[in-house]
């Protein structure tokens, strides 16, 4: 596991998020990998980002804390069930979304959506931040969650390929 994973875990564990869904990402791996290892986590895959915010907002109403993990270009899918769902609902999910389309990304497909997810999570009133380093995934974390529960918000953690090490092609 690497070390920005095992401390988004942490943070997550000790925040309380007990429930996480999420739609399969390379990059993802090491967060899906210890949150299904993890005793007081049920993780488990969705076939669609959408699915992954509705099952998540589901469990937020029966009490269990809830993320969902999504790779950017999947971004594209939840407008609709964050603008009807988590929002005027005021449902404290987290998304946590791995960032494709940057830094010499080799897929032309991904480079669009890259675009409109940080204005579409302001649009929708939605806070987030983008994780550009490791020593400051504890503090970025930790105040995101804190801020989503209080507020009763979604809250967004952008993952930059500075942080993850990206995808590579091949």
């Amino acid at each position: 596991m690497s070390e920005w994973s095992g401390t988004m875990i942490k943070c997550f564990t000790g925040g309380g998020i007990r429930f996480v869904t999420y739609v399969p990402d390379k990059v993802l791996i090491p967060l899906i990998d210890g949150f299904q290892a993890h005793p007081g986590v049920t993780a488990f895959s969705a076939t669609r980002e959408e699915e992954a915010v509705g099952i998540a907002a589901g469990a937020s109403l029966g009490g269990a804390p809830a993320a969902v993990l999504m790779q950017s270009s999947g971004f594209g899918n939840i407008p609709n069930a964050l603008a009807s769902l988590l929002v005027p609902y005021q449902l404290p999910v987290v998304l946590v979304i791995s960032e494709r389309g940057v830094l010499g990304e080799f897929n032309a497909v991904q480079v669009p959506i890259s675009r409109v997810i940080r204005p579409a999570l302001d649009a929708l009133g939605i806070p987030h931040v983008t994780l550009e380093r490791e020593d400051e995934v504890e503090f970025l974390v930790t105040r995101t969650l804190h801020q989503c529960h209080r507020t009763q918000q979604p809250a967004a953690l952008i993952l930059s390929p500075r942080l993850t090490g990206g995808k590579m092609e091949g």
